[in-house]
């Protein structure tokens, strides 16, 4: 792992944060003929990519366009709904015309998925890869390539934590992120802030966040005290740590409790960019809504590790991995099989699938031709590198080993009725250790 995530942000660490732009990479298009999509199966395919960021909706749809505008081949690009992404590409997948280029979360989404995956092992894309720490495998063949590595944590508003009389170096461990966090709440009226924490929203836009990224934590501690990298029974080592940092998301918080169920994504990125509230978690790829019209400044914001009290986290850093591989379908006709291959290899070296991967969508892609120019200019992921610099250790997104998208709904309904009271923790527990095995031995 600590290879995969020096790979992973070692140009950026190298070259520091310029914006994207400037030098063409046609040298790099002309060397790939692929890219160009000028092959006879390819004319006469189409591409349908199924994709999962809604927050890059708008972006693939351009570039889809773009490349059709380029080569004359049909691109449709359909994002799901935030949360729905499994369930809507099972429905899709059962259609005559489905996706020819899908994704999946990593080897569990792979596991349901590899039957459907076509062998990318002799692709162009698949050659542009930095390190095959980016590729999904099964057996011989890849199923599966990383198009971006992203980072999260807790993003805050540095202003308001200097105007509450602190900075990022005060908070390095939970005991100092709570102890700051109440002051705040305790001072909010002074401070004119509704709270520490943006809301805890546990609408299906935003529960992700703490069913699945915030659960991350307890399982990557647990793995690292029992040196393994998954599990087909979880024992829920650091569930209490869990309850800490969840209990202080929800008390120290822009509202009560009791109205989270219907508190959306939109809600928490408001509230953090009104400034109504100082910490908000999120990751990399909030940046662009972060920053939209100038509401805040590159040198307003940060990032800070999620601390949850486990033994060592003083030696943390943000977390950092990727959950977004795409695949290709290998029931699709030969010619759009081509055709699909030939948009991935474009995206990845031409100069405009580049550009609009970096500067629109502000990813951090894992392919040889992101570098120098081709780096998003983004002050998380400057301090996702700072963190590395000072020699922490960055957490691994284990939360790819969770067992199922049912798993998560029920840890996440767990959750938001311990927060409203009318649940109790032990259910959280049941949820998630019980709900673990259960769906881990039903997957078998």
């Amino acid at each position: 792992m600590k290879k995969f995530l020096a790979i992973a942000l070692a140009a950026v660490m190298a070259v520091g944060m310029t914006a994207c732009g400037g030098a063409s990479s046609s040298s790099a298009a002309a060397s790939t003929p692929a890219s160009t999509a000028s092959s006879t199966a390819a004319a006469k395919g189409s591409v349908y990519y199924y994709n999962f960021k809604p927050e890059q909706a708008d972006q693939w749809v351009a570039l889809g366009e773009e490349y059709t505008k380029e080569t004359g081949v049909p691109v449709t690009v359909v994002t799901a709904a935030s949360g729905t992404y499994e369930s809507t590409l099972k429905s899709e997948m059962a259609k005559t015309d489905a996706p020819t280029l899908f994704q999946v979360n990593g080897p569990v989404g792979l596991a349901s998925w590899k039957d459907y995956c076509y062998d990318l092992s002799a692709s162009d894309v698949y050659g542009q890869l930095k390190s095959d720490d980016f590729a999904l495998k099964d057996g011989d063949k890849t199923l599966g390539i990383a198009y971006v590595i992203e980072t999260y944590g807790i993003i805050y508003n540095k202003t308001l934590l200097e105007k509450a009389g602190y900075t990022a170096a005060d908070i390095t461990s939970f005991d100092t992120l709570k102890k700051v966090a109440d002051d705040i709440q305790a001072r909010k009226d002074e401070l004119g802030v509704q709270g520490a924490f943006a809301s805890a929203g546990m609408d299906s836009s935003s529960d992700w966040r703490f069913k699945t990224h915030l659960a991350n934590l307890p399982i990557y501690y647990e793995y690292q005290a029992d040196g393994i990298g998954d599990t087909d029974a979880i024992k829920g080592t650091y569930l209490d740590n869990y309850k800490a940092i969840w209990d202080l998301y929800t008390t120290d918080s822009t509202c009560e409790p009791t109205l989270l169920s219907s508190k959306t994504g939109d809600d928490a990125l408001s509230e953090f960019v009104l400034g109504e509230a100082v910490f908000y978690q999120n990751g990399t790829w909030a940046y662009a809504d972060i920053a939209k019209d100038g509401s805040l400044t590159d040198d307003e914001i940060g990032m800070l590790p999620i601390y949850i009290g486990a033994k060592g986290e003083e030696n943390q850093g943000l977390c950092t991995g990727s959950e977004n591989y795409w695949c290709v379908n290998k029931n699709a006709s030969a010619e759009d099989i081509q055709a699909t291959l030939d948009f991935m290899n474009w995206c990845v070296t031409s100069d405009a699938g580049k550009k609009a991967l970096c500067t629109d969508m502000g990813f951090v892609c894992p392919f040889e031709g992101f570098t120098g120019e081709y780096l998003p200019s983004n002050p998380l992921i400057a301090a996702a590198d700072q963190y590395i610099a000072d020699g922490k250790t960055s957490v691994a997104w284990c939360f790819t080993t969770m067992p199922s998208e049912d798993w998560k709904n029920s840890v996440g309904a767990a959750l938001l009725e311990y927060a409203q009271g009318t649940g109790d923790w032990d259910a959280v527990k049941t949820a998630f250790v019980d709900g673990w095995a259960a769906e881990k031995s039903a997957a078998k």
